[in-house]
């Protein structure tokens, strides 16, 4: 489990993938890598990754074809920046929601303006999952939490302020670009109650 609290901006450093096959990441990171055991989960913009390796600064993570056809990761390259975050313990501080790192799709940011000091994002949801984003809720991208400011269909406003934007890839981020998009766990579990068969 993870809270959308981004706590390293890593970086890929190196990809490597076969046709119709798994991919092996190699990421830079100034965690303190003697802490991270093999088969630590750690979240790579918002996805769940496993350690594999470690090394002195780097880690390599595999993620399955499943894995790159449902969210962004079958679209890195060398380079790329990472919002990354290590799985929670008991006892920490949770101080975005409750984040699972099982993405749900593939949202697209459609603007990006300035608002005071901050910058509005608007995003377009899935449609399958539009109904699950609610104003004042919770909604995890690219593994940052963040909270819905208004919702109009599939569209969504989220405010980004300049910590968030500095030390996350929100700063990084245009009009165009995608991000994984993992909806509320809460709204997951309502909806489905509500269900009727």
């Amino acid at each position: 489990m993870f809270t959308g609290i981004v706590t390293d901006l890593g970086e890929v450093r190196k990809v490597a993938r076969g046709q119709g096959q798994d991919a092996r990441f190699e990421i830079a990171t100034q965690y303190d890598l003697s802490t991270v055991e093999i088969g630590a989960s750690i979240a790579h913009n918002g996805v769940c990754l496993t350690v594999i390796e470690t090394g002195a600064d780097t880690y390599v993570i595999q993620a399955s074809d499943e894995t790159l056809f449902k969210t962004t990761l079958g679209d890195w390259r060398e380079g790329q920046r990472v919002n990354l975050e290590r799985a929670c313990k008991v006892g920490d501080e949770l101080g975005g929601h409750i984040v699972s790192g099982h993405v749900d799709g593939v949202a697209r940011v459609v603007s990006i303006r300035p608002e005071n000091e901050s910058l509005r994002f608007t995003f377009e949801a899935p449609a399958e999952l539009a109904k699950f984003v609610a104003p004042k809720g919770s909604v995890a991208l690219d593994g940052v939490s963040l909270t819905v400011n208004e919702v109009d269909g599939r569209l969504f406003g989220i405010n980004v302020i300049p910590h968030t934007q500095s030390v996350t890839t929100f700063g990084l981020l245009r009009e165009g670009d995608c991000v994984n998009m993992e909806i509320d766990m809460l709204a997951r579990y309502v909806a489905r109650l509500l269900e009727r068969d």
